[in-house]
């Protein structure tokens, strides 16, 4: 008997992603237009990186919130719900005035970004164990909305006025919005965990390798917006790009990290999520150097699509490490690491308009994103591969697929 297949799990995993791809879609419908922005305002860089980092913070933090809510309702009444609101920004989008208005509006149109803290739970409940390294990586793949703002805002805008490249989404919000409710379903016997918000956050305090997915996806997911956002104002500033081939170019960068997302997923689920990340650190790490120094064209584009392909991979990784080490608090762990990985993308825009402002040159920001890399690098190697049990706690303790992390210390304790 094959217990992995239920009748219904690929509808619910297809629709989730679906919904999902939209959501982000709208949340990363800012950064393609930001060139734009910055002719009509007269912002300087750092202003520009505001903008950027702006929707991401309440996408960030709406994702604990969201998870938990959608483990105690349920994926389609929260998927449903976000669908319909976002239609509210994305119209309010085209009035916005003023550079004031402009970044309270896409304050609120950020909680789009909080759509993947919804995916994790609803997902999870369809899929054993074994497939939801595979099954997060394919939900995770809709990330490939941002591909799509990248490349359909700037024609919106050029052709048609820059409102448009919002109000384009608000009749796939509306019928997507009533498809999903009506014809997504949670799974059976999906449990409801028990206690308060704050009495489930003090049981993750006592477990403190809650912290390394965090720090894990704050980087890979963080460097996946961050350099998504940001990627058009650096092609036209730096390379003097159109908007719309500097669309084009953000869109590669966002569709492989979106299909390496899931591959992340396999190769997690078949060798386990430890040497996925420790691959995903190491490349990261040596394409943000080469990045640094801004070069010509050519390499520049094998740095950024390189590490569109590390970031997927980590992320994918990232989130079977938390199927593994979380399984009944999928919701509210994938919410934290979820709004950590928001917010890896939002102060690097910041940095970086600062950085630009203050030196020339975006190459300290780049050597940041390394050094972070090598961090993680190091963490997964000495403490979650290595099981250092003092910094991360019992749940270290569980073997990969190779024996590693805490086997030896079991066997001890028999």
């Amino acid at each position: 008997m094959n217990s992995s297949r239920r009748p219904g799990q690929f509808p619910a995993l297809i629709l989730s992603t679906l919904a999902f791809a939209l959501c982000f879609a709208v949340w990363g419908s800012v950064a393609p237009l930001a060139p734009i922005f910055r002719e009509t305002y007269g912002l300087s860089q750092t202003g520009v990186g505001f903008l950027i980092a702006v929707p991401v913070i309440l996408g960030s933090l709406a994702r604990v919130p969201l998870g938990v809510l959608t483990e105690r309702f349920g994926g389609r009444a929260m998927f449903a719900a976000l669908l319909l609101f976002l239609i509210v920004p994305s119209i309010a989008m085209g009035f916005a005035g003023s550079y004031a208005g402009l970044i309270g509006t896409v304050l609120v149109l950020g909680i789009a970004g909080a759509s993947f803290a919804i995916g994790i739970p609803f997902v999870n409940a369809w899929f054993p164990p074994e497939r939801q390294g595979f099954a997060l990586g394919i939900y995770g793949a809709g990330n490939i909305g941002t591909a799509i703002a990248a490349k359909l805002g700037p024609y919106m805008a050029a052709h048609y006025g820059i409102a448009w490249a919002f109000w384009i989404y608000v009749p796939a919000l509306a019928v997507f919005g009533v498809v999903f409710w009506l014809t997504a379903r949670d799974a059976a016997g999906a449990r409801r965990p028990a206690g308060s918000l704050r009495h489930r956050l003090a049981v993750l305090h006592e477990r403190p390798f809650t912290w390394v997915p965090i720090l894990f996806y704050f980087v890979t997911f963080g460097g996946f917006v961050a350099i998504g956002a940001f990627l058009p104002i650096f092609l036209v500033t730096r390379y003097e790009l159109t908007i719309a081939d500097a669309g084009t170019r953000t869109a590669g960068f966002v569709l492989l990290a979106t299909l390496a997302r899931p591959i992340g997923g396999w190769v997690s689920d078949r060798w386990g999520s430890v040497p996925t990340l420790n691959f995903t650190f190491v490349i990261v790490a040596l394409f943000a150097i080469v990045m640094a120094f801004e070069a010509a064209m050519a390499p520049m584009t094998v740095a950024f699509l390189g590490t569109a392909c590390a970031l997927g991979l980590g992320n994918g990784a990232v989130f079977k490490l938390v199927a593994e080490r979380f399984p009944g608090q999928t919701g509210v762990v994938g919410g934290l690491v979820g709004a950590a990985g928001g917010l890896g993308g939002f102060f690097p825009p910041l940095v970086m308009g600062a950085v630009k402002d203050a030196t020339g040159s975006y190459a300290i920001g780049f050597m940041l994103l390394s050094e972070f890399a090598l961090l993680c690098l190091v963490v997964n190697l000495l403490a979650v591969q290595g099981g250092v049990h003092a910094l991360l706690g019992p749940e270290a303790a569980q073997p990969g697929p190779f024996g590693q992390a805490g086997e030896e210390p079991r066997r001890r304790a028999s």
